[in-house]
Formats: C-alpha cells, sequence, structure tokens
C-alpha cells in the first residue's frame, strides 16, 4: 500500500526493511553504547517519526540522543542502499520526497543547542564563557601572525613579490581577527584594560608608521593610499602607546573598509606644548543620520546591508571610545553622506623633557 505523500509504494517497504537492519545492528557497532531493546525501541520510532513526515503530521516525540541520532544515520544510510537495489528504480520526485522526511526528522532530534548557548551566556558564568572562547580563538591567531611575520622576513627563504603581497594579507586578516577576540574579552572585563597602569615615553610617528605599515596590504588591494601627516617636532611623548596604537589601528582599519576610492588619512597634529590632536579621516562615502545613534553600540543589529558599523558586531568602535575615555579624552565624528568620515581626539601627551622637569 502507498503511503500519503510517497508515489511508489515500494519505499514505506524498503524503510521497514532499513529498520529491521539497524535493529539487527550486524557489526555490533550501535551496542557498544546500547542494549538490543533501546535499538528497537529507538529504530521503531525513527520510522514512525519518518513516516509522518511524510504523511504532513506532526511528529512524535522524539529522543534527542547519541543514541537516537546514531540510530537514524544507520537507517538512512541502510534506506539509500535499499532504494538503489530497487528494480525498476523509483522515480526521483518519491526519493526526494522520503529523503526530505528523513531529514526532517534528523532535525527534530537535534539537541537545541542554540537554547543551552543563550542559557549558558546569560548565566552568572556567562561573561567568563565569551572570554573563553574569544582566548581560544586568539591563541592560534597570534601563531599564524608569527608565522607570516617570519616568513615576510626572508627567514624561511627569499619571497617573490607576489607572495610578499599575499603574505601581507594574511598577516592584516589575522590580525584584523586577532583584534575582534580583543575586542570581545574587552568589552567583557569592561572596556578598558588595555590601558597601561602607567604612562610611558614613545614616539608618535613609530606608532603611525606602525598602523600604516599593518594596513599597507588592505589598502594596496584596494589600491587605497594611506597618508600620514606626523608633527614637525619628533620628542618623545609621554602616555598609553598600546592604547594609542589599538585606537587608530582600529579607525584605520574600519576607514580602510568604508572608503572605495581616494586615500584614508591619519594625523598627529600638536595644538600646544602638552596637547596633541589625533585623527583619522577617509574619503568614503560617510555614515547617514539614521546609524549616528547606534554608532558606538556593541552587538547591535544592523537594519539593512551594508549599513555602516565597525563590524558585524559593532564592537570596534566601542572599544575605540572606551580606550579614549580612559585616556581622558573624547572620542568625536564629524561625517555627511558622500562626505567621508573624520574620527578625532585630543590627548595630553607631555613631552618627557617636561615630565622630567615637572618631577625635579
Amino acid at each position: 500500500m502507498t503511503a500519503p505523500g510517497a508515489s511508489d509504494g515500494r519505499l514505506p517497504e524498503v524503510l521497514q526493511a532499513a529498520c529491521w537492519r539497524v535493529k539487527d545492528d550486524p557489526d555490533g557497532g550501535l551496542r557498544v553504547d546500547a542494549s538490543g531493546n533501546e535499538i528497537d525501541v529507538h529504530a521503531a520510532t525513527m520510522e514512525e517519526a519518518v513516516l509522518a513526515a511524510l504523511r504532513g503530521d506532526p511528529l512524535p516525540e522524539l529522543p534527542k540522543t547519541h543514541l537516537a541520532r546514531r540510530v537514524l544515520q544507520r537507517i538512512r544510510a541502510a534506506l539509500l542502499e535499499g532504494l538503489a537495489g530497487l528494480t525498476p528504480p523509483p522515480d526521483g520526485a518519491s526519493v526526494l520526497r522520503f529523503m526530505s522526511a528523513v531529514e526532517a526528522v534528523a532535525l527534530a532530534i537535534e539537541t537545541d543547542w542554540q537554547q543551552r548557548f543563550s542559557d549558558r551566556l546569560s548565566g552568572p558564568d556567562g561573561p567568563e564563557l565569551v572570554v573563553e572562547v574569544a582566548h581560544d580563538l586568539r591563541s592560534p591567531l597570534t601563531s599564524i601572525l608569527f608565522l607570516a611575520e617570519t616568513l615576510r622576513r626572508g627567514r624561511s627563504g627569499p619571497l617573490t613579490a607576489l607572495q610578499d603581497r599575499q603574505l601581507g594579507l594574511i598577516y592584516a586578516a589575522a590580525f584584523g581577527l586577532t583584534s575582534v577576540a580583543s575586542d570581545v574579552i574587552e568589552l567583557a572585563r569592561g572596556g578598558d584594560r588595555q590601558l597601561e597602569l602607567d604612562p610611558m615615553p614613545f614616539s608618535v610617528a613609530d606608532i603611525l608608521e606602525s598602523v600604516r605599515d599593518i594596513v599597507q596590504p588592505i589598502a594596496e588591494e584596494k589600491g587605497l593610499a594611506v597618508r600620514l601627516v606626523v608633527p614637525q617636532e619628533q620628542r618623545l611623548r609621554v602616555g598609553y602607546p598600546v592604547a594609542l596604537s589599538r585606537v587608530l589601528l582600529n579607525l584605520t582599519t574600519n576607514a580602510l573598509k568604508f572608503t572605495d576610492e581616494g586615500h584614508v588619512e591619519v594625523t598627529a597634529d600638536a595644538l600646544g606644548p602638552s596637547e596633541m590632536e589625533f585623527a583619522v579621516r577617509d574619503t568614503g562615502r560617510g555614515i547617514p543620520a539614521s546609524s549616528m545613534s547606534m554608532l558606538f553600540e556593541p552587538f547591535r543589529r544592523r537594519q539593512r546591508d551594508r549599513e555602516y558599523a565597525f563590524s558585524g558586531s559593532g564592537l570596534g568602535l566601542s572599544i575605540c571610545r572606551k580606550l579614549v575615555e580612559a585616556m581622558r579624552s573624547e572620542l568625536k565624528v564629524d561625517t555627511g553622506v558622500g562626505a567621508g568620515t573624520r574620527f578625532s581626539f585630543v590627548l595630553n601627551l607631555p613631552t618627557v623633557e617636561s615630565e622630567n622637569q615637572a618631577r625635579s
């Protein structure tokens, strides 16, 4: 008799034979984890569920266990083998409907990992779970960065120009992913942990040049120029170089992402004896007014494809703002649709000489 939804009446019989074959467990693989009675019950339940899915009826209550998934996997394999042995072969439409019913059951018995993950995240140890995942991502990415840099320095032999360019892209991509992992860790732990405990001397020009070196492969790939404007006076300043570098790198990468033609300019302009303004300006499409209110919100949901955001999660700008605030400043944005975007902030960075004089 033909089962509803199956135009070939032989198919339910093939399913039944497949289930009986699984119950016999000829290779003994299932009996390692279960008794014969458990296998019988699971196989019968899977057969009932597949026929229900084929008819379009609600599925019976199904066990979401490892054994249930293994049993259904065995049934699927036996079913395909049985279908292949039919003469004449069944029509394709009938086979498709039947296998779709099997897949519907497979989907139904999958563990609801999404709910379990959501429950874990909302629990008291949720932030630490996020940090653990981010750390697991950052460790192998750091290895990629090290290996790419080793190859680029020629320690494993000379490179062609194309290989050097490709390694530059690999390094930039791995660095970007590492930054995202670091953003997650920073946000989970307050957002300003990358601020050094004590201010230290550093070269502003060195920081800007380092940022340009990292993003240069991305800029070249897009045909964009990265311009640096550094102060003529090259005296060492006292401040937080790691945090400053992180902010400028994030902003520059973001600018390149949303610029298709023209250039990105990174500037450091001395406003007085100790104050210095840093800015990243691009010739991109600008930020629409509708995005401004949520620009610095982490984990925001974008409403439209390609809507302005530092990343899909929106973490980058949020972390930039937190680090700038930790350095006792404010991250400002000046933008307009079609007019590009300029992010800027002013820091108090006394020279080493003036700092030493103040202490004496």
